[in-house]
């Protein structure tokens, strides 16, 4: 089997020779580092490719985010924080020797006003420049090369995630009670977006994955109660799932951290079928979703936290995720990005100990 056969196999249930090999998650900044003063060769430039991987789905490179593109501005630097206005127009501040998250200091839309100024500034669906670029050489290319293909990725697709990227979470989430007409215009509009830009790339290139970034779950379960999902997401997913049908595309993701329990079935109601990655400091065990969801593919699952511990502690955590992978539409892979408490030799060790695991 190819890399798009092996991956559209798994994911939906059928006959697979084996799950995909990926390692998706790549290190933080600061791990690299380490990984370089821990004496890993030169030559190696990616944390992926000397282990002999498969390819994951490739992103077609169309702009689904504002447009013209906003450049990353730097408003003011010390020797400690970075402030900065990004690609969303977002006010951010950055800490400059360590690995964190930003603080946002400021976002676009506060108020119907500026939720207008920045959709025709920013969001036309049908500005030319959201087709730029090589897309159409690089999907016949990776067509050729029996890659799976994909529309959307982070951070410029999604329902929740850019409605965040406009409001802030806190505003947000509060404009859901006070501001409910604003929500479901900000989501109608995007979804959209994506479907205008999403129909012209079909017309020339096959489409396996419409990819969505939602990020809207902590430990303790989703920032939305699931009637809020239902009523405001629920029927921009199912515009994004008639789209899919009516273009043969077999797989909608959703990429969201935390806990996602509660909004799962409504989630897959709409027509996600691919849900990663199964954080398993929130409590996402993925023998427990493989039962309770059978019909739900999956991607990550293994304790990212394991692999800053013992070989030992490393083959525990694969032999834990093991009978999930024997029951199929399970892709095993960390359940995020590699924290700088992992050693390089224990990166080597884990990548080579889950590729033996796969092909077993």
């Amino acid at each position: 089997m190819n890399d798009r056969e092996r991956f559209l196999a798994c994911i939906l249930g059928e006959p697979v020779d084996r799950p995909p090999f990926w390692l998706f998650w790549k290190p933080w900044d600061r791990t690299w580092e380490r990984w370089e003063r821990e004496g890993k060769p030169d030559q190696i430039i990616d944390h992926r490719s000397v282990f002999g991987v498969d390819q994951g789905p490739m992103t077609i490179p169309v702009n689904t985010g504002p447009c013209p593109r906003i450049n990353k501005t730097i408003i003011s630097e010390d020797r400690d924080y970075i402030v900065f206005i990004d690609s969303w127009g977002i006010k951010r501040r950055d800490y400059k020797h360590g690995e964190s998250m930003s603080d946002f200091l400021d976002f676009p839309v506060k108020t119907y006003a500026d939720w207008l100024e920045f959709r025709d500034k920013w969001l036309n669906p049908d500005d030319p420049r959201r087709l730029e670029g090589n897309w159409r050489e690089l999907g016949a290319a990776w067509l050729t090369k029996g890659y799976p293909i994909l529309l959307g990725d982070y951070p410029d697709a999604g329902i929740f995630g850019p409605f965040r990227w406009l409001m802030g979470d806190e505003n947000g989430l509060v404009a859901f009670h006070t501001m409910p007409d604003l929500v479901h215009e900000i989501m109608d509009h995007m979804t959209s977006l994506y479907l205008t830009v999403f129909a012209q790339v079909v017309k020339e290139v096959r489409v396996d994955v419409i990819h969505l970034w939602e990020d809207m779950c902590y430990k303790g379960g989703p920032l939305i109660s699931p009637q809020f999902w239902e009523d405001f997401m629920g029927p921009c997913y199912r515009r994004i799932k008639a789209f899919a049908i009516q273009n043969n595309i077999p797989v909608i993701s959703v990429d969201t951290d935390g806990q996602p329990d509660k909004i799962t079935p409504l989630m897959m109601r709409a027509g996600v079928n691919f849900l990663f990655p199964m954080e398993v400091a929130a409590g996402c065990d993925v023998n427990i979703w493989r039962d309770r969801y059978p019909t739900l593919g999956m991607m990550g699952g293994i304790d990212k936290r394991a692999l800053a511990k013992t070989p030992l502690a490393i083959d525990q955590e694969l032999a834990r995720v093991k009978p999930a992978m024997k029951k199929g539409r399970y892709i095993p892979d960390l359940d995020h990005l590699v924290p700088d408490d992992v050693s390089w030799e224990n990166y080597c060790y884990y990548a080579e100990s889950l590729k033996r695991m796969i092909y077993s």
